[in-house]
């Protein structure tokens, strides 16, 4: 919980922050853009508005998002995070299109502007201030895993970059006399708008539920076989119920010797480790294994070469074979483009062609975490 609180306190001190920037600039720049009779200007001042509003957005998110589970949603309100860096998301490409929208007309007819030296100096202050904002809130938003900081961060670096193309405008046109504002905030709000559809992009991705990290992944197989009564990691899922909310499963492969008792035991120490070094809360199921008889050799060797020929077998494990029953289990690992209906009845009549004593007991597994 004190992780939990650090970390919604440092992305509500950090949008705060950014709320208090962009007023400040939004000022500066509104007074400089009437006097100056400087659209690009005045289009600015109105982003570092809107970009206040993200932080508003972004505190009120967090905060939601912080609220303990409870009986509708027992898995918490973690994923209302998600929904804030959505609307940032789209706020970022209404600005893209906006500033589009002005910056064409701007090229297509250009008015006459009026800059002075104290005018070109707050424009580059705000450049530099925006700059180290975006990557400072950006950076935050990394550690904290918060999308919403992370495109607020993103969405000022770009602010950031249409205020330098305002000031390569203004400084051009008073030595030469080019008026490039508008040809420049075209460039600038095409990126912009880039930058918004793949914002949106990857929170739609979290919202639906992307793959998570390789990474993590081999992270809580590698904390699992670290036991040595682990014989094998299998069947790894994870879901994500906001950014430092991990939930997930996991069958472990253990000799069919052991106890209920001893059983419990690894399984609490297992699941206790992975929390702690992780933050991961696991579930664990069993695969049990004894000595490996002539039968499940035979099986596991046709199958496995079975697999070979068929490519879109990815996995097999645990085998067992209940010999009162006449039956074999295992579960079979199948891609996901492949048509895993087709490919278990092929390996059914694969097996019980080359054994016809026994069923077998097929369970179609994904391949959630590589």
């Amino acid at each position: 919980m004190g992780g939990g609180m650090e970390r919604q306190q440092r992305i509500v001190k950090t949008s705060v922050l950014g709320i208090v920037v962009n007023l400040t600039l939004a000022a500066f720049k509104a007074v400089v853009g009437f006097a100056s009779n400087s659209i690009a200007v005045l289009l600015d001042a109105v982003n570092n508005l809107s970009d206040s509003l993200s932080s508003i957005i972004t505190i009120v998110g967090t905060k939601l998002s912080g609220r303990k589970p409870d009986k509708k949603h027992p898995y918490g309100y973690g994923r209302v995070e998600y929904i804030t860096g959505v609307v940032i998301a789209v706020i970022v490409l209404l600005a893209g299109v906006t500033s589009l929208r002005e910056s064409a007309e701007k090229a297509i007819h250009p008015e006459e502007t009026a800059y002075t030296a104290v005018s070109l100096m707050i424009i580059a202050a705000a450049v530099a201030a925006k700059f180290f904002m975006g990557r400072y809130v950006k950076k935050v938003g990394e550690e904290v895993k918060s999308d919403a900081l992370i495109a607020s961060g993103s969405d000022a670096f770009f602010d950031s970059l249409l205020s330098l193309a305002t000031l390569a405008a203004a400084v051009t046109g008073m030595l030469w006399g080019w008026k490039l504002e508008g040809v420049l905030g075209v460039a600038i709000s095409l990126l912009i708008i880039k930058a918004g559809v793949g914002m949106l992009t990857e929170t739609l991705d979290s919202i639906i539920g992307a793959r998570i990290d390789a990474e993590l992944s081999k992270s809580v197989k590698r904390e699992i076989a670290q036991f040595p009564e682990v014989l094998g990691v299998f069947d790894l899922s994870l879901h994500n119920y906001g950014p430092t909310e991990l939930i997930g499963s996991a069958h472990i492969e253990v000799a069919d010797e052991m106890t209920a008792r001893e059983l419990h035991r690894l399984t609490r120490r297992i699941s206790e480790q992975v929390y702690r070094k992780l933050g991961v809360v696991l579930t664990l199921g069993v695969y049990a294994t004894g000595d490996s008889s002539e039968l499940l050799t035979a099986v596991g060797d046709r199958a496995a070469a079975f697999a070979v020929k068929k490519k879109d077998i990815l996995q097999l494990h645990g085998f067992y074979c209940d010999e009162t029953e006449k039956k074999v289990y295992f579960d079979m690992i199948v891609d996901f483009e492949a048509d895993a209906g087709a490919v278990s009845a092929e390996m059914q009549e694969e097996l019980s062609r080359a054994f016809p004593d026994y069923r077998f007991d097929i369970v179609i597994d994904s391949d959630y975490s590589d």
